[in-house]
């Protein structure tokens, strides 16, 4: 019997042992019961990698990380140790990124299939850091901040500068007040020196207002007077001139009318073409004349020792 309860507490210590180990590799992540390729990544700095982190190709877990640890034989690098599940081939020139996981989340391991073939099993990728968004940030944050703290300076130095405005303006304020209180102060001391030349000078307007109005009621009947007169005037005027333009064209009508008549000289000759006829005729008889006179002149002037006389000159017609 004793033996018996023995072997029970042995066999329940060993489960327990091994429910207590599997538990804790599952915890960490890693898997005993799947087959898996080991593979060495060497890095400068792993920015919190730690084991169990996970192994990523094309965004698909196909691993994770056994183990990071320094290297002193190189230098104090970085190595770590990954599984990858063993029916992954890796291309010779496979190339292992660490980089940020999530917004939040820790540091994954990308791994790059690039090249031909196979790499071995426990061989060495190469590894390279990506920058992450910390990374990011702070490279954009740092300009920030130092511009910000220009800025304080410069704000600083400008408030400096609105302090001894405010000083300033506080001074001239004052003395803006003094300087309308002394107006104020001068105006009513002249105001009351002058009050009786003020109230005898608005009398006076009063009085010559009243004057201007009684004087405009005097000239309104003068003036509809005036220009009632003006209006018989140029009345006159027009009538006058109307009459005189109106003698004018019946007289004009007369000697167009005794024109047409054939009445006086200027009537004849523009009705009768008898005029008209003669007078051509005279004209082209003397037309002839000169001609002949130009062409024969001895028939008209000649001189004569013996006093012989040519006959008369004849005009060819």
């Amino acid at each position: 019997m004793f033996k018996s309860n023995e072997l029970k507490v042995g066999f329940l210590a060993l489960m327990a042992f091994l429910i207590l180990y599997f538990g804790f590799n599952f915890l960490k992540g890693n898997d005993l019961f799947s087959k898996s390729n080991t593979y060495y990544i060497q890095y400068d700095n792993v920015d919190g990698l730690t084991a169990s982190n996970i192994v990523l190709v094309n965004g698909v877990e196909v691993g994770k990380v056994k183990k990071v640890f320094l290297d002193p034989a190189d230098g104090n690098k970085i190595k770590v140790e990954i599984w990858v599940n063993k029916g992954l081939v890796l291309p010779d020139k496979t190339v292992a990124i660490l980089s940020d996981g999530a917004l939040l989340g820790g540091k994954v391991i990308r791994l790059e299939l690039l090249g031909k073939g196979a790499i071995a099993d426990e061989s060495t990728i190469l590894g390279i850091n990506e920058k992450g968004l910390s990374s990011l940030l702070k490279e954009r944050a740092l300009p920030v901040l130092s511009n910000a703290d220009s800025l304080l300076v410069t704000f600083r130095s400008v408030s400096s500068k609105f302090e001894k405005t405010g000083l300033h303006l506080n001074r001239l304020i004052e003395n803006s007040n003094v300087a309308v209180s002394n107006i104020n102060g001068s105006v009513s001391t002249l105001v009351a020196e002058n009050s009786v030349n003020i109230k005898q000078i608005t009398a006076n307007m009063r009085n010559l207002s009243q004057s201007l109005i009684e004087t405009e009621k005097e000239l309104k009947p003068l003036l509809t007077k005036f220009n009632s007169v003006a209006d018989s005037i140029q009345a006159a005027r027009i009538g006058q001139t109307i009459q005189e333009a109106s003698r004018a064209i019946t007289s004009l009508q007369r000697i167009v009318t005794k024109l047409e008549q054939g009445q006086g000289s200027a009537g004849k000759f523009l009705t009768n073409d008898s005029l008209y006829t003669g007078l051509n005729k005279s004209i082209v008889d003397l037309d002839r004349l000169l001609i002949d006179f130009r062409t024969q002149p001895k028939r008209y002037i000649h001189f004569s020792v013996f006093g012989k006389k040519d006959p008369n000159p004849t005009i060819d017609k």
